[in-house]
């Protein structure tokens, strides 16, 4: 890998459909076109760090340089510090499970939608990955219920679940769903497996790794389970299944509660 700056880097620009909280960008699709510089289905795990809400339908600049992190830049930025937008680099996977418990049940998952939290009180509810107000076709739609319940104030162990059937506008040209497409859809489940409603929190970091990419048409399982609470630190796991039980993809994700 060579160092790319100025004029000559590459760009990512994030789509303005793609949003979590209005007018900023998805918190995992962002990463996951990041990511995609570094790895792709059946390669290494990548880890990114959010610095800022990523920006939407601006070019932001790639900058990568040898030993160090994959860089994106918001070269528009008026604050000087806000000008990094995240990083990126190769990690090795934690050897534990997202999700400890084993897979969920096409059928149980399908079941646990209709107890989706956001149904009722949703905080960004145009919101790529998650959002009820999104139409078929216009974004994810997963709408994640609990399937295993969690203990004491703060609900930890909580796990939550729904089916995903990745619509024909997800195909990235080989009848299989690209690799941001598959780092939003382990975003938001991750997510609900805290009280998002009640508490509203952002994507800090993810770090995935993606063994085989999901097919077009098929239906699938995302799970979503709360591993921790320290502050307004909320780390949870989340991972893809298919209808057999295999998982296709983890990860564990960092997120950061909103101040009230």
């Amino acid at each position: 890998m060579h160092a790319t700056t100025g004029n000559d880097a590459p760009t990512i620009t994030i789509p303005t459909t793609h949003n979590g909280p209005d007018g900023s960008g998805n918190g995992g699709y962002s990463a996951g076109l990041l990511a995609a510089r570094l790895t792709a289905a059946g390669g290494p795990a990548v880890q990114v760090t959010l610095r800022v809400p990523p920006p939407l339908g601006r070019p932001l600049t790639v900058e990568e340089e040898d030993g160090a992190p994959v860089r994106l830049i918001d070269p528009e930025a008026a604050d000087a510090k806000a000008r990094l937008v995240a990083e990126a680099e190769t990690v090795a996977a934690p050897d534990t499970p997202a999700v400890p418990g084993g897979p969920v049940d096409p059928a149980a998952a399908a079941d646990a939608e209709g107890r989706f939290a956001g149904l009722d009180l949703h905080p960004f509810p145009r919101c790529y990955s998650c959002g009820p107000e999104r139409a078929e076709g216009e974004g994810l739609r997963l709408f994640a219920g609990q399937v295993r319940p969690g203990h004491g104030p703060d609900g930890v162990g909580n796990t939550v679940a729904c089916t995903w059937t990745p619509h024909p506008c997800l195909d990235d040209g080989s009848g299989t769903v690209g690799l941001p497409d598959v780092w939003a859809a382990l975003d938001c489940p991750g997510g609900w497996s805290s009280d998002v409603a009640g508490r509203p929190a952002v994507l800090g970091r993810i770090t995935v790794r993606t063994l085989h990419a999901p097919r077009i048409g098929r239906t699938y399982v995302v799970a979503g389970h709360l591993d921790s609470v320290d502050g307004r630190k909320i780390r949870t796991g989340s991972a893809l299944y298919d209808a057999d039980g295999q998982v296709l993809a983890q990860a564990w994700a960092t997120w950061i509660a909103l101040r009230g």
